[in-house]
């Protein structure tokens, strides 16, 4: 059995989906300014696993994981590589995607760039 972390009660607690059988995860992504270091491929490994884990125990996961693809540090190195943001972004997310492929973490059902949903994203703030 799966238990989870409640924060507002401080217990652990059975893993209990809102919609029976089916289970949604969102996870936050990397910021694709240089190439993958440990941290990355940790939080993609212990996703990758419990959205297998999920799968195994019979629900239906959908699993999106983000990717930010603008930020100060990809405008910097942008900047140091005479090159535009989209293409530093793009140079290191395909890195990181073949990283996670040589780790056997398979990829997330879908990866939104954060640059497809600025206008939600000013919304929401």
């Amino acid at each position: 059995m799966l238990k989870v972390f409640n924060t507002l009660t401080g217990r652990k607690d059975p893993f209990e989906s809102l919609v029976p059988g089916q289970v949604r995860m969102y996870v936050c992504g990397v910021t694709v300014y240089d190439y993958s270091h440990l941290g990355h491929a940790r939080s993609a490994l212990v996703f990758d696993v419990i959205r297998n884990y999920l799968r195994f125990s019979g629900y239906a996961v959908k699993y999106v994981r983000n990717f930010t693809d603008i930020d100060d540090k990809i405008i910097n190195r942008a900047s140091e590589e005479g090159k535009t943001s989209a293409e530093i972004a793009e140079k290191y997310f395909l890195a990181y995607q073949d990283d996670m492929k040589r780790l056997g973490v398979a990829p997330a059902d879908v990866e939104p760039k954060a640059t497809e949903h600025i206008p939600d994203i000013i919304t929401m703030i």
